[in-house]
Protein backbone atom coordinates (compact mmCIF):
# COMPACT_ATOMS: atom_id res chain seq x y z
CA UNK A 1 0.00 0.00 0.00
CA UNK A 2 1.14 3.29 -0.82
CA UNK A 3 2.18 5.10 1.91
CA UNK A 4 -0.03 8.44 1.46
CA UNK A 5 -3.00 6.23 1.28
CA UNK A 6 -1.80 4.18 4.34
CA UNK A 7 -1.18 7.11 6.56
CA UNK A 8 -4.72 8.89 5.37
CA UNK A 9 -6.14 5.50 6.83
CA UNK A 10 -3.84 4.93 9.59
CA UNK A 11 -4.55 8.34 11.16
CA UNK A 12 -8.57 8.70 10.27
CA UNK A 13 -9.08 4.82 12.00
CA UNK A 14 -6.55 6.98 14.88
CA UNK A 15 -9.13 9.73 15.02
CA UNK A 16 -11.99 7.99 14.56
CA UNK A 17 -11.37 5.64 17.66
CA UNK A 18 -11.03 8.95 19.40
CA UNK A 19 -13.90 10.68 18.59
CA UNK A 20 -16.27 7.50 19.49
CA UNK A 21 -14.63 6.40 22.77
CA UNK A 22 -16.27 9.74 23.97
CA UNK A 23 -19.51 7.76 23.16
CA UNK A 24 -21.18 11.18 22.29
CA UNK A 25 -24.82 9.83 21.31
CA UNK A 26 -25.35 12.86 18.61
CA UNK A 27 -22.07 12.12 16.82
CA UNK A 28 -22.56 8.14 17.01
CA UNK A 29 -25.39 8.82 15.51
CA UNK A 30 -24.18 11.18 12.89
CA UNK A 31 -21.67 8.40 12.05
CA UNK A 32 -24.12 5.76 11.79
CA UNK A 33 -26.29 8.11 9.61
CA UNK A 34 -23.33 8.67 7.23
CA UNK A 35 -22.82 4.92 6.77
CA UNK A 36 -26.14 3.99 6.18
CA UNK A 37 -26.69 7.16 3.70
CA UNK A 38 -24.00 5.18 1.56
CA UNK A 39 -25.41 1.26 1.97
CA UNK A 40 -27.17 -0.22 -1.22
CA UNK A 41 -30.57 1.40 -2.15
CA UNK A 42 -33.02 2.90 -4.74
CA UNK A 43 -29.38 3.73 -6.01
CA UNK A 44 -26.40 1.44 -6.54
CA UNK A 45 -23.19 1.77 -3.60
CA UNK A 46 -21.06 2.93 -6.62
CA UNK A 47 -23.36 5.45 -7.62
CA UNK A 48 -23.54 6.90 -4.47
CA UNK A 49 -19.73 7.06 -3.55
CA UNK A 50 -19.60 8.97 -7.17
CA UNK A 51 -21.98 11.49 -5.73
CA UNK A 52 -20.66 11.61 -2.24
CA UNK A 53 -16.83 12.38 -4.34
CA UNK A 54 -18.58 15.30 -6.60
CA UNK A 55 -20.23 16.55 -3.29
CA UNK A 56 -17.08 16.71 -1.29
CA UNK A 57 -15.03 18.08 -4.12
CA UNK A 58 -17.26 21.15 -4.36
CA UNK A 59 -17.47 21.74 -1.13
CA UNK A 60 -13.25 21.25 -1.06
CA UNK A 61 -12.70 18.99 1.57
CA UNK A 62 -9.64 16.62 0.66
CA UNK A 63 -9.70 14.24 3.35
CA UNK A 64 -13.77 13.24 1.90
CA UNK A 65 -12.22 13.63 -1.41
CA UNK A 66 -10.15 11.09 -0.52
CA UNK A 67 -12.17 9.04 1.57
CA UNK A 68 -14.61 9.05 -1.66
CA UNK A 69 -11.97 8.22 -3.51
CA UNK A 70 -11.14 4.99 -1.83
CA UNK A 71 -14.34 4.27 -1.75
CA UNK A 72 -14.61 4.19 -5.52
CA UNK A 73 -11.81 2.63 -6.43
CA UNK A 74 -13.30 -0.21 -4.04
CA UNK A 75 -16.66 0.29 -5.99
CA UNK A 76 -13.86 -0.38 -9.46
CA UNK A 77 -15.01 2.89 -10.73
CA UNK A 78 -12.46 3.42 -13.72
CA UNK A 79 -10.30 6.14 -14.31
CA UNK A 80 -12.59 7.57 -17.41
CA UNK A 81 -15.23 7.71 -14.25
CA UNK A 82 -12.98 9.16 -11.97
CA UNK A 83 -12.51 11.63 -14.34
CA UNK A 84 -16.14 12.23 -15.29
CA UNK A 85 -16.59 13.12 -11.53
CA UNK A 86 -14.10 15.78 -11.99
CA UNK A 87 -15.44 17.46 -14.68
CA UNK A 88 -18.95 17.22 -12.93
CA UNK A 89 -17.56 18.72 -10.08
CA UNK A 90 -14.93 21.06 -11.79
CA UNK A 91 -18.31 22.34 -13.77
CA UNK A 92 -20.53 22.82 -10.54
CA UNK A 93 -17.92 23.75 -8.41
CA UNK A 94 -15.91 26.24 -10.57
CA UNK A 95 -12.25 26.42 -11.19
CA UNK A 96 -10.97 27.01 -7.19
CA UNK A 97 -12.05 23.17 -7.43
CA UNK A 98 -9.16 22.78 -9.63
CA UNK A 99 -6.78 22.84 -6.66
CA UNK A 100 -8.78 19.38 -5.33
CA UNK A 101 -8.67 17.68 -8.69
CA UNK A 102 -4.96 18.06 -8.74
CA UNK A 103 -4.82 16.39 -5.22
CA UNK A 104 -7.62 13.69 -6.47
CA UNK A 105 -5.81 12.79 -9.11
CA UNK A 106 -2.40 12.05 -7.25
CA UNK A 107 -4.42 10.07 -4.60
CA UNK A 108 -5.99 8.44 -7.34
CA UNK A 109 -2.64 7.10 -8.78
CA UNK A 110 -1.65 6.20 -5.67
CA UNK A 111 -4.80 3.72 -5.52
CA UNK A 112 -4.14 2.42 -8.88
CA UNK A 113 -0.33 1.58 -7.75
CA UNK A 114 -1.86 -0.42 -5.36
CA UNK A 115 -3.95 -2.48 -7.81
CA UNK A 116 -0.74 -3.24 -10.14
Amino acid sequence: MSNQVKEFNDYRSKMNEVILSKDNLVIKRLFNLDTQTYSEGALNVKTKEMLGLVASMVLRCDDCIKYHLEKCFEQKCTTEEVYEVFAVANIVGGTIVIPHTRRAAEFWEELIKIQN
